[in-house]
């Protein structure tokens, strides 16, 4: 095992990023302690995460190149994406809500490495690897039901983010910026499950707002709202080969 995790440095080193901001979310989440160490949990979860980005990165795109080519590949990648959101929130109030993308994806690509460190590990341990794989299991039978929930926490975040400007717990420019994230996020190429959210939101709402009980100036409303929302989204390039998630 000390071979395998030496000759893969940065897939150990985000191993351990990604277990760092797991037990800092947990450590937070858990009505414990002091509001001051619950808050140090917060910004050391949201930094690890934007170190785990950060390498990712640089994994995805080892060469830097100052190019307008460059920039746009750059932000076709999932992992600036949530470089820009660990970024972003560092400095914010805490809120529950924008850990919860953060630690899903830190779990869920936790679970793969883990995997692959009890196949090297082969038949050490029996006990403990059969309580872990069990575990992975589990993790793996419901990944594609945890993506759709992230994918529902980011689209739900911007209404929040919105009302924490307003009652003065996030800076002005947070909304601006979130939303460019957000877009980002939509028209992700490995990712697609904030478009599938969006359409099925959109679906569900136009549903009701069609319903022979629905007054009429809801009904205007919310239509005018679903139309100004369409018009924000970015154009979706055709899909590529590429497959997984950030």
């Amino acid at each position: 095992m000390q071979n395998h995790l030496t000759e893969k440095k940065i897939d150990t080193a985000l191993w351990f990023t990604r277990v760092f901001t797991i037990i800092n979310s947990l450590l937070f989440l858990l009505p414990l302690f002091s509001p001051q160490f619950s808050y140090s949990c917060y910004k050391r979860a949201l930094i690890s995460s934007a170190a785990t980005s950060a390498l990712r990165l640089h994994q995805r795109l080892p060469r830097f190149q100052f190019s307008r080519e460059f920039m746009a590949q750059l932000f076709l990648e999932d992992s600036c994406h949530y470089l820009i959101f660990s970024v972003m929130f560092i400095n914010s109030y805490p809120v529950t809500m924008i850990l919860i993308p953060v630690v899903l994806f830190a779990i869920l690509h936790t679970v793969s490495f883990t995997k692959k460190l009890l196949d090297v590990r082969g038949m050490l341990a029996m006990s403990l690897v059969r309580s872990a794989r069990q575990a992975i299991c589990k993790v793996e039978l419901y990944q594609q039901g945890l993506l759709r929930f992230i994918a529902c926490t980011e689209i739900m975040l911007m209404p929040a983010i919105i009302l924490m400007t307003l009652s003065g717990q996030a800076g002005i420019v947070i909304p601006f910026v979130y939303y460019r994230f957000l877009s980002l996020r939509y028209s992700s190429r490995r990712n697609p499950y904030c478009r599938l959210l969006f359409a099925e939101l959109r679906q569900g709402i136009q549903g009701l707002a069609y319903h022979q009980r629905c007054p009429v100036f809801v009904r205007s409303f919310v239509l005018s709202a679903i139309n100004f929302i369409s018009r924000l989204a970015p154009t979706i390039e055709p899909p590529t080969a590429q497959s997984g998630s950030s």
